[in-house]
């Protein structure tokens, strides 16, 4: 049986490397890699080898290691201070209005569904509620028993930010929105009206089959 040829020629095997490495989300071993490219493990094994080393004499923000029997990159340790600070500042971001919007119909209203979160807002909000499940504000809090749509709440995070003990404290939404149980009566009304005139599923409905 006639061996495989390489995937990619011998001087851009470091390359493809390279790509490996940086798309892995745990240590690949010399073996998979090896594999992966199609060139014999010794080949590679160098190839790893001078690639670490590069990195240490070019003075690079990252370095190549072999940790857990496999290789991966990782910042130097001289950075950790800076990348530290540089997270704790994205985490202390403020939201958009957008974002803020978001929270507060989830806060009013929960637990409640993205869609019907969609609806109160007018607009798509799978990648704000997402943002703001990211920043520990929003969580998952069961299924709504009646279309298994996802129900979201805020999170005891939230409450901390917002210097709240419990919802309770929660500022009076009667002088800016419809009074709450109205509001979602409204919107069951308005989701179930078009499904049992056309036969076919409810936004909630379509909702949790696309979650």
């Amino acid at each position: 049986m006639s061996e495989e040829r390489p995937l990619v020629e011998l001087e851009w095997v470091p390359g493809a490397l390279e790509a490996l490495l940086l798309m892995a989300t745990e240590p690949l071993s010399t073996t998979e890699l090896a594999q992966a490219v199609r060139v014999p493990e010794a080949e590679v094994a160098e190839q790893l080898e001078q690639l670490r080393e590069f990195y240490d004499t070019s003075g690079r923000g990252f370095e190549l290691r072999r940790v857990g029997g496999g290789w991966r990159y990782y910042t130097r340790a001289e950075y950790a201070e800076l990348i530290g600070a540089w997270v704790l500042e994205g985490q202390q971001a403020k939201l958009s209005q957008a974002a803020l919007e978001t929270l507060a119909v989830v806060a009013y209203l929960q637990p409640i569904s993205r869609g019907r979160v969609s609806a109160v807002r007018g607009v798509n909000v799978d990648g704000v509620m997402r943002t703001l499940a990211a920043r520990d504000l929003i969580e998952e809090s069961g299924q709504d028993p009646a279309t298994g749509a996802r129900l979201f709440s805020t999170t005891a995070n939230f409450l901390e930010r917002m210097g709240l003990t419990n919802l309770d404290e929660l500022p009076p939404i009667a002088p800016y929105l419809p009074d709450a149980m109205t509001l979602e009566a409204e919107l069951s009304e308005l989701a179930a009206a078009p499904a049992e005139e056309s036969g076919q599923a409810t936004p909630e409905e379509a909702d949790s089959d696309g979650q």
